[in-house]
């Protein structure tokens, strides 16, 4: 599967280039090495049409200039930590603040934010960075890498691979915003989820983990059986409307690598099924996205898109009976998100 290679931008000195990888089916992906984002997915409806249902843009100057996280890969810590500071060995670490007084998504430079070096592989790209000690208030010598990879199944594989010479903490996820009606034609609030999750965090008015799991049978949050994400823009669930009437949640996942997320758009018949070895899954459904702005051309708008952000519990240091986001010098990072396209 070849993999073509084009010239996108430039900052400062560094070029930015787009890698566009196809398989034998027409389903096409470009990713970029800025933030290692994805711009563009084209995915055929059940009548065989190739459209775009990913939110993104044609030029590096409106990434940069982005607000949104769009398909980019964010880290070092995926999601919020409380008072951008943490405590590792009795050492306290105070990071960059872009939340409030929180830190978010990786900080004002995250790994959104850099430029990545790029290695062309069969069907994907391998992008690598090395997030140097200190780098946003995180300790250690972090190296990362992102591979992506499409195969002939219309599968699209995100797998993350690091390793530190200092403790430090890591859990990185990637940040699409998805709308599978294609080319953007509607929003996401008819697109019906499944989830294998019986419980989701509780939140703060910071949108912050409290330390509570509640469960999701008989509120708005229970996708076990499947439901459109218009019954959290609708609801008057505490939680739903403490994030601007939707979704920005973590869920608890009950199984991995079992079908555990399953996106519909019952029109133009497309399926997302994601599958990872990660413990949760945020879905945000775009409650935030404000009328200012398009993308290729489509106004933006609240829930235009969805993410399914695949990722260890928000701020799980300061929650002991979380799930550990600490890496070990010398530990080996490692997990994989696989994206299988279908039709129903």
């Amino acid at each position: 599967m070849e993999v073509l290679k084009e010239k996108f931008g430039q900052i400062g000195s560094q070029p930015v280039h787009s890698f566009t990888f196809k398989n034998d089916h027409g389903m096409e992906v470009t990713a970029i090495n800025y933030g290692c984002i994805i711009t563009k997915m084209n995915v055929p409806d059940r009548d065989g049409q190739l459209e775009n249902i990913v939110l993104g843009h044609d030029t590096l100057d409106e990434y940069l200039k982005d607000p949104y996280f769009l398909g980019a890969v964010v880290g070092r810590v995926a999601g919020r930590l409380k008072g951008s500071s943490f405590e590792l060995d009795g050492r306290n670490f105070t990071l960059a603040q872009n939340d409030n007084s929180n830190h978010l998504h990786g900080g004002l430079k995250g790994f959104d934010k850099v430029v990545w070096d790029a290695k062309i592989l069969d069907g994907g790209v391998l992008f690598s960075y090395l997030s140097r000690d200190g780098e946003e208030g995180h300790p250690g010598n972090l190296y990362i890498e992102v591979t992506y990879r499409l195969n002939n199944d219309n599968e699209l594989s995100i797998q993350y691979r690091a390793q530190t010479d200092q403790k430090t903490l890591l859990t990185v996820t990637n940040h699409a915003y998805f709308n599978l009606s294609g080319n953007l034609k509607r929003d996401v609030l008819d697109h019906s989820l499944y989830l294998k999750s019986s419980r989701f965090l509780e939140l703060d008015e910071e949108f912050l983990p409290t330390g509570s799991m509640l469960d999701v049978e008989g509120t708005p949050f229970d996708f076990t059986k499947g439901g459109t994400i218009k019954r959290g823009a609708e609801s008057d669930h505490p939680q739903n409307v403490l994030v601007g009437r939707g979704y920005d949640h973590p869920f608890l996942l009950d199984a991995n690598h079992d079908h555990e997320i399953v996106l519909k758009d019952s029109d133009s018949g497309r399926t997302l099924t994601v599958e990872t070895d990660e413990p949760a899954v945020v879905v945000y459904s775009g409650n935030s996205l404000k009328a200012e702005g398009d993308f290729r051309g489509v106004p933006s708008r609240k829930h235009l898109g969805i993410c399914l952000e695949t990722q260890n519990y928000p701020d799980s240091i300061h929650h002991p009976h979380f799930p550990s986001m600490i890496l070990e010098k010398g530990e080996m990072y490692s997990s994989i998100t696989r994206y299988k396209f279908g039709l129903e």
